[in-house]
């Protein structure tokens, strides 16, 4: 986050940051990692940003990422050559097959989980 603010982004005045609802992603801990003054001129400069907790474009990455991890990197792969050729093949048949996300919450399920998030005629 600092080098977001500091490295990346110096003359921005605020750094729109978007993640997803993962218990870790707290801008709290930030103090944890720095001195109080210091996490303090990191979060006066982002703006947090959450995605659904259901259904996002990021789940779907972080799900892809498991899979491939639990598919092609169980094991020990020897260099940097490798290691691409073997994610570049694993991504190929990924690819092939049309691998696709299977969401189990329904948009009738978020009407009614996420109710105040949907504007209704009838109040």
């Amino acid at each position: 986050m600092r080098d977001l603010v500091d490295v990346y982004f110096p003359e921005a005045t605020c750094v729109l940051v978007i993640q997803d609802n993962l218990n870790t992603h707290n801008p709290a801990f930030l103090y944890e990692v720095f001195e109080p003054a210091e996490a303090k001129r990191i979060l006066d400069r982002l703006d947090f940003h959450f995605t659904p907790k259901h259904g996002s474009w990021l789940n779907m990455a972080e799900i892809e990422f498991s899979v491939l991890s639990r598919q092609c990197l169980d094991r020990r792969i020897e260099d940097e050559t490798s290691l691409i050729q073997e994610i570049t093949a694993w991504q190929e048949e990924r690819n092939k097959m049309h691998a696709t996300v299977d969401w189990q919450f329904t948009t009738d399920d978020a009407r009614i989980k996420l109710k105040k998030l949907y504007p209704s005629i009838n109040k």
